[in-house]
């Protein structure tokens, strides 16, 4: 039997065998349950869409405002910039409507980014994806099928644009290696300068991207 506590579900994962009984999973969490309140104790609170609460875009802090005032006729979502103050992100709209508002522009500004820099990665491999699409998956940042379809988190638009395009690069190599051998690196390496950057902030920073808004359910191509 092992034990682990997922970061990005906030849970505990108890994984046993085939022929293990309930009872047996359930006496073997109950010995360990200090060890769980210790690791869940260090995972970082969730930051839902509400307003007042700081959320990255493009690897920037920004602050969300609930604006109350009226879509019609405007953006959605307004960036305000301060020179002395942390930048805003004001939603537009009646605030029981604002998460949902915020979290499908941000997936926009997603598609928007990750359109430009798998066009240009894949001009420069020489290869054509088929489509792009959104997903909120845990255990990755980004797929590619077979058909040509690329798959990316939405929330790679938290991160910094190094990131993002680091992603849409591995992606778009794929295309050509559909493994990660070394010509694969190769590939990704001509279209990334900041191959090694990129890695290390997902490895040590990706996870954290989780925490931020409510739950992503669906799909958007």
């Amino acid at each position: 039997m092992t034990l682990r506590v997922s970061k990005t579900r906030r849970a505990v994962v108890v994984t046993v065998p085939l022929q293990c009984r309930m009872d047996e999973a359930g006496r073997f969490l109950k010995s360990h349950i200090e060890w769980v309140r210790d690791r869940l104790g260090r995972v970082p609170e969730p930051v839902p869409f509400v307003d007042g609460a700081h959320v990255p875009l493009r690897g920037r802090p920004h602050r969300i405002r609930f604006t109350g005032k009226s879509g019609r006729g405007k953006a959605v979502v307004d960036i305000s910039a301060s020179a002395s103050s942390m930048p805003s992100l004001d939603v537009c709209g009646r605030a029981e409507h604002a998460a949902r508002r915020l979290r499908d522009w941000l997936a926009q500004q997603a598609l928007a980014d990750l359109d430009e820099r798998v066009s240009w990665h894949a001009r420069k491999l020489g290869v054509r994806p088929r489509r792009i699409g959104l997903r909120d998956q845990t255990s990755r940042w980004g797929s590619c099928s077979s058909t040509g379809l690329l798959s990316f988190s939405w929330r790679l638009i938290l991160a910094p644009p190094l990131v993002l395009d680091y992603v849409a690069a591995h992606e778009v190599a794929h295309l050509v290696e559909m493994n990660h051998g070394a010509r694969f690196w190769k590939l990704v390496a001509e279209c990334v300068p900041h191959l090694d950057e990129a890695k290390q902030w997902l490895r040590l920073e990706g996870t954290d991207l989780h925490r931020y808004g409510v739950e992503w359910t669906g799909a958007r191509d």
